[in-house]
């Protein structure tokens, strides 16, 4: 094994990267920007006179985003792990700027995008909601024993949570809120959080999240609409209508790649929210089964690795990587259920496969960094030996 300068070690690839993970991570990627295109081809045609204007600028994310992971891969997990609070801090400060008047950039009635000198650059809820997670995985290492033992070692980070959520609520994002929190609760859950603390406290924040429904007629009638969309099929219901026709179109086997009649004009957003649609449409049946069994497997994939890092002793990646774990399956589920009618209308992308580019970046810092911690844990488990906490040291089985 070699050293690097400033301690860092170089890895051998071969040997401590996932390379299952980094195969279903591509099979993603590849899905994503081939549907991207087919589903965004005429409107790009109309909008812009460019046929590939949405997939140029999403493959520039993609380039973007894998050097950024590449960049997480470089880093030591531990580096952010000592600068928590400053993450924090940086994503509150993002949530703060973009509801200053300048600096937020307003589309659809949602001030979400930061933006300098007129040109949108980030959806702040993307990158808020890592930094949020790389602190709460911090948190729940550093008070261990308070979150175990006192509703004020739970209550401290979801203040903070709660803070971060108010902030997204103002832009307004009730489903970057609802995912965030969802997270933050199962992180914490999963770290030792008392169960009645755990259970008072998503019970109190639904009904909050129910209350601040009802008291918008436009969100409560948003929120409601996917329950009978056919009772206004050109207002409300439009967007879920042509979705399900969508997705009945493809029937088993689908009408093939660039065969989708919805997607020309049709069904909004089916570049973005309702890309799965298109694929069902596209691929049928067989091929929706087949792109959750992937999804499916990228979450499993994670999973292990918490499984690793909690055998290892270490807590902080367990905490991180579950957490991404949680991200990955429930904005997957959110969304694949918005585009089949059994959720309401969130405004989320399909990871890896909707336009999105913020979403992009962000997703593949955060698996670069889920590589890290894999990388280090077969490193460690390579040495045969793990430090325990007070109780001395344990052999580990080598891969």
């Amino acid at each position: 094994m070699r050293k690097a300068h400033a301690g860092r070690t170089v890895f051998d690839l071969d040997q401590h990267i996932d390379w299952v993970f980094v195969l279903i991570v591509a099979t993603l990627l590849c899905v994503g920007l081939v549907m991207l295109t087919s589903a965004s081809i005429s409107l790009a045609d109309r909008n812009t006179g460019n046929p590939l204007f949405y997939f140029e600028r999403q493959l520039l994310a993609v380039v973007i985003g894998l050097c950024g992971a590449a960049f997480m891969l470089w880093v030591p997990t531990s580096v952010w792990e000592r600068y928590a609070l400053l993450l924090v801090c940086l994503a509150l400060g993002m949530l703060i700027a973009v509801l200053i008047p300048g600096l937020g950039n307003t589309v659809n009635g949602s001030t979400r995008w930061l933006s300098i000198g007129g040109i949108s650059i980030m959806q702040v809820s993307e990158p808020a909601r890592l930094l949020m997670l790389m602190y709460l995985s911090g948190y729940a290492v550093r008070h261990r024993a308070e979150l175990q033992e006192r509703f004020i070692g739970f209550a401290k980070p979801m203040s903070l949570v709660g803070l971060t959520c108010l902030l997204l609520l103002l832009e307004p994002d009730f489903g970057a809120s609802v995912v965030m929190l969802t997270v933050s609760l199962a992180v914490l859950f999963i770290a030792g959080a008392r169960l009645r603390d755990f259970l008072v406290s998503s019970l109190s924040i639904g009904s909050l999240l129910v209350m601040i429904a009802f008291m918008s007629p436009y969100r409560l009638k948003r929120l409601t609409g996917f329950l009978d969309p056919w009772s206004d099929p050109f207002g409300t219901g439009f967007q879920l209508v042509q979705s399900l026709i969508a997705i009945g179109s493809g029937q088993w086997f689908g009408v093939g790649l660039g065969g989708s009649v919805q997607k020309l004009f049709y069904l909004p957003e089916a570049h973005t929210d309702f890309v799965f649609a298109v694929i069902a449409e596209e691929f049928g049946l067989i091929g929706s089964v087949l792109l959750i069994t992937v999804f499916v497997a990228l979450v499993w994939r994670v999973l292990r690795i918490a499984a690793n890092s909690a055998a290892l002793g270490r807590l902080y990646q367990a905490n991180l990587s579950f957490g991404v774990a949680i991200w990955l399956g429930v904005q997957v589920f959110i969304n694949i259920g918005v585009n089949m009618g059994i959720l309401p209308t969130k405004g989320l992308t399909l990871p890896l496969i909707s336009y999105g580019r913020s979403s992009m970046l962000i997703t593949l810092l955060a698996l670069g960094l889920l590589l890290r911690i894999e990388m280090e844990n077969r490193q460690i488990a390579s040495q045969g030996v793990v430090k325990g906490k007070g109780k001395g040291r344990r052999r580990v089985r080598k891969r």
